[in-house]
């Protein structure tokens, strides 16, 4: 018994260390990635709580048709609408993507009163708040590196760097959970109920060290599971690694030899968004907002992706795919008939922002990264106050020692 608690002792040891200095070397990075993360994960809801006046609409009697909506967007302006977006909530404005006669690329996206007609806003300039939130998401992805017009480094762009460091950053501060947790388990089972608790009663130091390790264990899931998906964005060979492991990995394409033949579309033809609305609602007959998207010739397909909302709402879209000319389902995919391992490797986003299970896990998630942002402090403040007491008892062993020579 006394060799294996000797054994643990060094183990234990040798994790402290790495806990040690792989908070102390990420810690300044983690504070500006978590905090600004823990920000953006309701970046939703902020926006819409701040420019309010473009996101919700006074529910009238009935709304109008989205065929409606449709004429008279294009009526008003030359082009055509692109694509719908339908909340399931009534008192949400539609918003409708057009594209200008002789634009190209995604066009704009215009937030329309569903009672009215109304065109409320559109996204051509950005708002104040999408500015800010915009920031969150260059702070939280790459350090805000990717705003630095000249190059910092000319071997790599300057979000290439900011993606790097925040990957560096990202890998220590897991390998710091992962640590934390041998570091926690006490060695005796008297000492687990005290493992969960704050002494609030104790001093500062004490309170401090409570918070580092009992927090970071009530959180211990959730930030795992936070800096092992985020690591997806940071680095090529784990995005790989990732699909693969989950079996959602697709080879790129090998570019063919032969010449196809060239065939040159026609226009799209005409149907009912309302009817597509319908459909999709048929097949998929549960609540959530709804995105259509309109083909632009006749070789394409009408595509439907249908998100579910509510508290508990499980993450992961519904595709349905429509014939242009009797409406007819093409092609399904269905995030409930995928395997357990797709349906994880295909969440990787909603696992990290923490939307995997709707506005629940959301919270958990806001919770837990608010947390990972005290880490680094409170972990800091330990390793200095044990600093400090290792100072003075050296202090006092020297001035024992020239007493005793005395």
């Amino acid at each position: 018994m006394a060799q294996k608690s000797t054994l643990w002792k060094k183990v234990r040891s040798v994790f402290n260390q790495i806990h040690l200095y792989a908070g102390l070397i990420s810690g300044l990075v983690v504070i500006v990635v978590c905090l600004s993360g823990t920000i953006y994960v309701y970046n939703t809801e902020i926006k819409e709580w701040a420019d309010s006046d473009r996101y919700f609409v006074e529910k009238g009697e009935e709304s109008l048709s989205l065929d409606v909506l449709k004429s008279q967007m294009e009526s008003k302006m030359e082009g055509k609408v692109t694509s719908v977006f339908v909340s399931e909530d009534p008192e949400k404005s539609v918003q409708i993507g057009f594209l200008k006669a002789g634009e190209e690329g995604r066009g704009t996206t215009y937030y329309v009163n569903p009672y009215t007609a109304e065109i409320l806003a559109d996204n051509s300039e950005r708002t104040s708040t999408e500015e800010f939130m915009s920031y969150m998401f260059s702070l939280h992805r790459w350090l805000m590196i990717d705003r630095v017009e000249e190059p910092i480094l000319e071997s790599m762009g300057n979000r290439d760097l900011g993606r790097f460091i925040n990957g560096i950053a990202t890998s220590l501060f897991l390998l710091g959970v992962i640590t934390g947790i041998f570091i926690w388990v006490p060695q005796k089972v008297k000492g687990w109920k005290q493992g969960l608790k704050v002494k609030w009663s104790g001093n500062w130091k004490r309170i401090n060290h409570d918070l580092h390790n009992t927090l970071a264990f009530y959180s211990l899931i959730a930030l795992f599971i936070m800096s092992a998906t985020g690591l997806f964005w940071s680095f090529q060979w784990y995005r790989e690694g990732w699909q693969k492991t989950w079996d959602t990995y697709q080879a790129p394409q090998e570019e063919k030899s032969e010449p196809e033949e060239i065939i040159v579309p026609g226009p799209a033809k005409e149907f009912s968004l309302d009817a597509v609305l319908a459909s999709s609602q048929e097949i998929l007959p549960y609540a959530g907002n709804t995105r259509i998207s309109l083909p632009s010739d006749d070789s394409q397909t009408i595509e439907v992706t249908k998100y579910r909302t509510g508290f508990f709402a499980r993450a992961g879209s519904d595709q349905l795919s429509l014939d242009q000319s009797n409406l007819s389902l093409v092609n399904q995919k269905l995030f409930s008939d995928m395997s357990v391992r797709q349906q994880i490797g295909r969440s990787v986003k909603s696992l990290h922002t923490g939307e995997i299970f709707g506005s629940f896990t959301k919270f958990l998630w806001f919770v837990a990264c608010l947390i990972a942002t005290s880490l680094p402090i409170t972990g800091t403040l330990i390793w200095w106050n044990k600093r400090k007491k290792k100072s003075a008892k050296k202090k006092s062993k020297g001035k024992t020692e020239v007493a005793q020579m005395a």
